[in-house]
């Protein structure tokens, strides 16, 4: 009997040769690089050949079929040999008591790399990024946002055949987009990421171990771009509106389907059916809006198939092989969904699974892919007893000229162009300003200038250059005045009290619309900070008020409120806005004076308080003149190729900014 094959040999082995940990001498000084030392080399040598070892040995037992680890014995279990630790562990929080909460974690899904990204992954990262950023205004500076590629599956295998280096180009673009759009993702994932490919294995192989995965026979109607089987009852005959060819397609989605028969494993799916419904019931607000939620209920609630988790190698190698069996790729849909686990630190060392920032506060995702999001991956984390997400957000597409946007019809929008020239922050205010949850939103370049010109530019910048850059009075003399103690025994008016009282009500509404996951709401709520202190400047009429101020205490402790109100309005605004346009709310509290301190720039300081309290709101000395700024502002970029989807409106805004109080129709957000 060769005794090296027996169940636990190599794991004593390695018990006895490989230190369990390596702690060096904390006397001695801090290498450079630990890969170099001898006992690293010795155990990375020993990690290499028992991998070996275990890897014959499994796959001779038909390794699939049993627990992994279970051929270990429980004490070793618990002490795990150095090359049997999870990769990548993440404990960012502790959730013992007395401790901190958990770390806020919202989620994008992670995008194909079968094509260039368009307006809706756009969208999708941005909703992501204001919940995230909201959540560091509320003072969760640790809160974590996770985007990246899915770079395995039929549909970039096919684009690999042709052009081998082609889902590196798509990977890169895919990060410049985060970026370009400022996204503030703490991690951008590839599927392709050693560490992801251990944490499916292992995720694999629970699910086998608890009797979830079974082999069998599977057909039915695959699509290869959605990257699923349909059943008869989803598909339909139709034809090829670019070709007119006849061919079979999923009603769902649209997307051609082929008959096909193989096999494969498959997940029991099937056996989730009341638990899923018992745990919408539960959770009414797992999966929101409401409109998705009726739908996946009604969808569950008529049966559930078992679902194919494997394809045939010989029809698809690209992707993580199943354990155990060289034939199989694991469905690239259970890949990808374990990404979000994966970040988090799975595998979870057993007791401190409590530790990690799982499960997902928000998982964001469009709503063609609500059955992946809302069915399978539910079921896949209850078969292995793990947290659910706590909130599934679903948002609408976007459409041009109220039809989906296609390739073959020439009507997809390039985000990366449409930011070049436009600009990061006008993109991002017109997508959240009029993205839809529930129902889709028709694409159109003149609105992005429409809501350019009316709201930031003909709004806050108009408000801003009127107050900052009025003749008749002093910014910074009307915030010490307001400041020193005095400002509650001057003379108010009606309009005044009322302004104020609005003031007070505005954070708080904000906040409802981003705890009920609305961003587009809570930036309604914020412009009308921006339109009624526009009302109140106009109705107070600061310039009228100046002119009297010389001779008339009233007039002079008027004038001083007005401005010191409008300016205060300036930066709650300023604040609230800060996860929607980041650089141009940047630029706002600067020129007011606010310091670059979180406590300063947070929601809680956003609430307006009595004026005592509020002394160091403001910063006069760091105020920003502006006697002698001009600028010109030009949104299209001369170097850029021309669209066919050219804005309806003009490009060339200069704006005026010597003013005395009046509105400016041509005053600009640039400016600040």
């Amino acid at each position: 009997m060769n005794i090296f094959r027996l169940p636990g040999a190599w794991t004593i082995i390695g018990k006895i040769l490989i230190p369990k940990t390596y702690a060096p001498d904390p006397t001695a000084q801090t290498r450079q690089n630990d890969s170099d030392h001898p006992e690293e080399r010795i155990r990375a040598l020993w990690a290499t050949m028992l991998k070996a070892e275990l890897r014959t040995f499994s796959q001779s037992l038909r390794f699939r079929k049993i627990k992994p680890n279970s051929w270990i014995c429980g004490s070793c279990r618990q002490t795990r040999a150095p090359w049997q630790q999870p990769p990548n562990r993440r404990y960012t929080t502790e959730a013992t008591p007395g401790t901190k909460p958990k770390t806020y974690y919202v989620t994008t899904p992670i995008f194909y790399v079968n094509a260039a990204p368009h307006i809706g992954h756009l969208y999708t990262i941005l909703i992501a990024d204001i919940l995230k950023r909201w959540q560091v205004l509320l003072g969760n500076g640790d809160a974590k946002l996770l985007t990246g590629t899915d770079e395995h599956g039929m549909k970039v295998f096919n684009k690999l055949r042709f052009k081998m280096d082609w889902n590196l180009r798509r990977f890169a673009i895919g990060i410049v987009l985060a970026r370009e759009a400022n996204a503030s993702h703490d991690h951008f994932i590839r599927t392709t990421d050693s560490a992801h490919k251990a944490a499916v294995q292992f995720f694999w192989e629970n699910l086998n171990h608890r009797g979830y995965i079974y082999e069998g026979k599977h057909e039915g109607w695959y699509s290869v771009s959605d990257e699923t089987f349909y059943p008869a009852s989803a598909v339909h005959s139709t034809l090829d509106p670019a070709t007119g060819r006849k061919l079979m397609a999923s009603i769902e989605t649209g997307k051609e389907v082929k008959f096909s028969q193989e096999t494969n494993y498959h997940f029991k799916l099937s056996a989730f059916q009341d638990r899923l419904l018992e745990h919408y019931r539960k959770n009414p607000e797992f999966i929101q809006p409401k409109v998705y939620m009726d739908s996946i209920v009604q969808n569950v609630a008529s049966g559930l198939q078992d679902l194919s988790i494997s394809r045939p190698v010989d029809r698809l190698s690209w992707g993580i092989p199943v354990p155990g069996d060289t034939t199989q790729t694991i469905y690239v849909w259970l890949d990808a969904l374990v990404n979000y686990i994966t970040y988090a630190g799975y595998p979870f060392t057993p007791g401190r699974e409590q530790e990690s920032i799982w499960p997902a506060d928000v998982h964001v995702v469009g709503k063609d892919i609500t059955r992946f999001h809302c069915i399978y991956w539910p079921a896949f984390l209850m078969a292995l007893d793990l947290p659910l997400p706590r909130t599934i957000l679903t948002h609408a597409h976007w459409t041009m000229n109220h039809s989906k946007m296609s390739k073959s019809t020439g009507n997809v929008v390039n985000p990366m162009f449409a930011m070049a020239r436009y600009g990061v922050d006008p993109m991002r205010f017109y997508l959240a300003m009029n993205g839809g949850l529930a129902s889709d939103t028709d694409y159109d370049n003149s609105y992005i200038v429409r809501d350019y010109k009316n709201i930031l530019q003909g709004g806050l910048g108009n408000l801003c250059s009127r107050v900052m850059r009025g003749k008749g009075w002093n910014v910074r003399e009307s915030v010490v005045k307001m400041t020193d103690g005095q400002g509650n025994r001057r003379a108010k008016d009606q309009s005044e009290i009322e302004h104020m009282e609005f003031l007070e009500k505005v954070p708080g509404l904000v906040s409802n619309q981003m705890d009920e996951l609305n961003p587009r709401r809570a930036l309604e709520e914020i412009v009308k900070i921006i339109d009624q202190t526009n009302r109140y400047v106009q109705s107070t009429g600061p310039w009228n008020l100046a002119k009297e101020a010389g001779t008339d205490p009233m007039a002079y402790d008027l004038l001083v409120g007005v401005i010191y109100n409008a300016t205060e309005s300036l930066r709650i605004a300023g604040i609230l806005l800060q996860p929607f346009i980041p650089e141009k709310a940047k630029k706002l509290l600067n020129m007011l004076g606010v310091e670059e301190d979180l406590s300063k720039r947070s929601y809680a300081a956003a609430k307006l308080k009595p004026i005592e309290s509020r002394n160091y709101n403001f910063a006069p000395k760091l105020m920003v003149d502006l006697a002698h700024v001009t600028t010109k502002l030009t949104i299209t970029n001369p170097n850029l190729k021309p669209s066919r989807l050219t804005p309806k409106a003009t490009d060339e805004i200069h704006p005026k900014l010597e003013c005395d109080g009046q509105p400016d129709p041509n005053a600009s957000l640039r400016t600040i």
